[in-house]
């Protein structure tokens, strides 16, 4: 019995070893402006994999931060996070132009929608008196979804960012 069990776990250990098995794969904590001694959260990849845009309270409150992958720093992303609200959830767009998120700068939840070529947010949910999460963007960064509590259940809503910021 005892050769028996050595002879199959070396044939398990050999058929392991020639595939990318789950338990095989050590997952990559890079560093270089990516991870700080900051809770790092809600990871989100652009369409074509060169960004990374995160939240982290790397200054005390919770901010959005985009990583280039490619040049292995972070980007710098002007008039986004604000000292006196605070941002999370993000999810990025196909190229990362565009970087949705959840923003608390009006006093509770809120959609916003910042475009780095003109390094501004737009607001998508000033009309909507429930709670909102959890936002997504399209590729072509001309529709975003999230979720609402407006009618008094989690509900998706649909905003058509090309008709507010053309």
């Amino acid at each position: 019995m005892l050769k028996t069990l050595s002879f199959t776990t070396a044939l398990l250990a050999i058929f392991l070893s020639s595939c990318n098995h789950p338990l095989l794969i050590t997952p990559e904590i890079p560093t270089g402006g990516l991870n700080s001694k900051s809770p790092e959260e809600n990871p989100a990849y652009s369409g074509d994999g060169r960004y990374l845009a995160f939240a982290s309270e790397r200054k005390g409150h919770r901010d959005v931060y985009l990583y280039d992958l490619e040049q292995r720093r972070l980007v710098s992303l002007p008039n986004l996070n604000r000292r006196d609200s605070s941002q999370d959830q993000p999810a990025l767009n196909n190229d990362g132009r565009y970087l949705v998120y959840v923003s608390t700068e009006r006093g509770k939840p809120d959609i916003m929608v910042y475009d780095r070529t003109k390094q501004r947010a737009t607001l998508l949910t000033a009309n909507v008196r429930g709670s909102v999460k959890q936002p997504t963007i399209t590729g072509d960064g001309s529709q975003v979804a999230f979720q609402t509590s407006q009618l008094g259940e989690w509900n998706i809503a649909i905003v058509q960012y090309n008709a507010v910021n053309p």
